[in-house]
């Protein structure tokens, strides 16, 4: 029996984001070469809708459609922005979500899960966005088990993604719940799309830029900090430099930074391995040490940790090719 797949296209929504269910689920084929899923889109009027684009799209549904839905997609738009999901969680959008059966499927790409939580229907599940907002989402909702750093959430009957391109994951995902591996597989070269993408959100984040230097606190130390990241960086060395005991440069540097001089050095030198592993053809091992961190098995320690990926896969994923 073929699945419905209803998409909810919301005045702006972004056009990238409104195609990806079509593309990843309208290219899926079973192993008797059938499409397993039909992929309709709907507006909460059946009128057209403008785009976050120059142009506006004709719907051949209205919200009856999400009654029939055996998954309900909601992709980002801009009335799903932090800035205005409570102006446009309207009654005729509650009305349209309170059409869905229960039991039916429910997704949401990027900024969607704002108005998925803003009806309820993420309190106590775990559940996803965009890394840019996912502070604003902590704030706005705290009833929800909110996890910054995947790609994609799965309970069961309600999954969100993070940021745009994570919308393919997701929906990768659940072609590969449904139909396995193979089909999932086949999608995504059909698509020439990674059928699985290693790590999390975490590794798309770009890190703040460090404060200028000046006369005053410990902003010159960490200007010089930056410069010797390949050199031991002790603590009492730090505190020397600043005219300043121990105690008094931590609580100082504490106070500037919102960190220990341990864990800001630590995630200077991410960032260090980061650019090389980008910019540069230097080996593992010689980015461990320009960084700061030894060795290549240090290297992979803070990486795993920081970012859920591998030295090696990150360059994969970041590495710019000459052309």
């Amino acid at each position: 029996m073929t699945h419905l797949v209803a998409v909810l296209a919301l005045d702006g929504v972004i056009a990238f984001e409104l195609g990806i269910p079509a593309r990843i689920f309208g290219s899926a084929r079973d192993a008797d070469g059938r499409r397993p899923y039909r992929v309709a889109t709907c507006t909460l009027d059946g009128e057209p809708v403008a785009t976050s684009a120059d142009f506006r799209i004709a719907v051949d549904h209205g919200p009856e459609l999400l009654e029939r839905a055996d998954t309900v997609v909601i992709p980002a738009s801009s009335d799903s922005s932090p800035e205005t999901v409570d102006a446009a969680f309207t009654p005729e959008l509650a009305a349209a979500l309170a059409r869905i059966r229960p039991g039916t499927r429910l997704m949401s790409i990027c900024t969607g899960s704002f108005l998925l939580a803003a009806a309820g229907l993420l309190d106590g599940r775990p559940a996803t966005t965009h890394w840019r907002y996912t502070q604003l989402f902590a704030e706005r909702f705290p009833a929800v088990r909110l996890d910054p750093d995947v790609l994609y959430t799965d309970d069961g009957d309600v999954l969100t993604s993070g940021g745009v391109a994570a919308g393919v994951d997701l929906c990768l995902h659940v072609v590969r719940r449904d139909h396995g591996s193979a089909v999932a597989n086949a999608v995504a070269r059909n698509c020439l799309v990674p059928p699985w993408r290693e790590g999390g959100q975490k590794q798309y984040v770009e890190a703040p830029s460090p404060p200028e230097a000046s006369g005053q606190g410990t902003a010159a130390v960490r200007a010089w900090a930056l410069e010797h990241l390949d050199e031991p960086l002790a603590l009492r060395q730090l505190a020397e430099l600043a005219g300043m005991s121990v105690r008094t440069f931590t609580r100082r540097f504490r106070e500037e930074t919102g960190a220990s001089p341990g864990q800001w050095i630590t995630v200077q030198r991410t960032e260090r391995a980061r650019q090389l592993l980008e910019r540069t053809d230097l080996s593992i091992d010689q980015v461990a040490r320009e960084s700061g961190f030894g060795t290549a098995a240090s290297l992979r320690l803070q990486l795993r940790g920081r970012l859920d990926v591998a030295p090696s896969a990150y360059r994969r994923t970041f590495r710019a090719v000459a052309g």
